[in-house]
């Protein structure tokens, strides 16, 4: 019930006014059954419009912190994730990355949609990221279908750095379903699941128009430095929603696999 309400009462009809959302291609979204939204991450907003345009609900992996917090702020974190339907995460420990994977499956067993970030973060200056592999792991444990979906104008409305939203058109487009069937029987295969993420950041890279950076968003992020964000005293909090890691934080592939469209 919270999801709802949070959805078309509390947050959703300001996110309507400032964003002007649309979306194009919402057909290509099942209406029925399991499916992985696979999403390029402009901004923290992605997580907030992508719900908003969907008429199915779409769960998605939130780091624990979120969950664990003290005080007035931490109850009212713990109880607008659990509203909204978010699984934690804990990306602490040594089975995080198998943690994480049994959490997306759960959501998938249940005939639920389980939206994630191949990118593992923000992207630090607009451009689109390399994916990391879990995303290709659950895809071939579950046998679901990966659809593609660019959000287009998040950047805009809440710019990294940023606390306060900003008016700004914002658009979704979602990309036809891709199966990877053929790739039956493959799991763990560390070059088979590059070649799946690398496909699906093609289409990202199609749908959204970004350029494409073959290097992971993380590593950049890591070397620059952390600029202020900007105050106001209705500054909304910055959320980070997380995506599967590469298994052990590995890179698998140290030169591109052939015949890979995005590599």
């Amino acid at each position: 019930m919270w999801y709802w309400l949070v959805k078309y009462v509390f947050v959703g009809p300001i996110l309507w006014v400032l964003g002007r959302p649309t979306i194009k291609g919402h057909e290509n979204i099942p209406t029925e059954g399991a499916a992985i939204l696979a999403s390029n991450h402009q901004a923290v907003l992605d997580s907030f419009y992508l719900p908003l345009r969907s008429n199915r609900r779409i769960t998605f992996l939130a780091k624990s912190e979120y969950f664990t917090g003290t005080g007035l702020k931490g109850a009212f974190q713990r109880w607008f994730f659990t509203a909204v339907g978010q699984v934690p995460i804990d990306r602490t420990g040594a089975d995080a990355a198998q943690d994480a994977l049994n959490a997306g499956l759960k959501v998938l067993n249940s005939g639920s949609l389980l939206g994630i970030y191949p990118e593992g973060t923000r992207s630090p200056d607009g451009r689109l990221y390399k994916g990391k592999t879990g995303m290709a792991r659950l895809a071939l444990e579950s046998g679901v279908k990966v659809i593609p979906v660019a959000m287009v104008g998040t950047d805009k409305m809440n710019p990294i750095g940023s606390r306060m939203w900003r008016p700004a058109k914002v658009t979704i487009i979602v990309g036809e379903p891709i199966d990877f069937s053929r790739f039956e029987g493959m799991g763990g295969n560390r070059f088979v699941e590059r070649a799946v993420t690398d496909e699906v950041m093609y289409k990202l890279m199609k749908l959204s128009g970004q350029e494409y950076v073959d290097i992971y968003a993380a590593s950049l992020k890591n070397k620059q430095p952390t600029k202020p964000a900007e105050t106001s005293p209705a500054a909304e909090p910055v959320v980070e929603l997380v995506a599967l890691p590469d298994e052990n934080n590995a890179d698998p592939d140290q030169a591109p696999v052939p015949d890979t469209r995005a590599s």
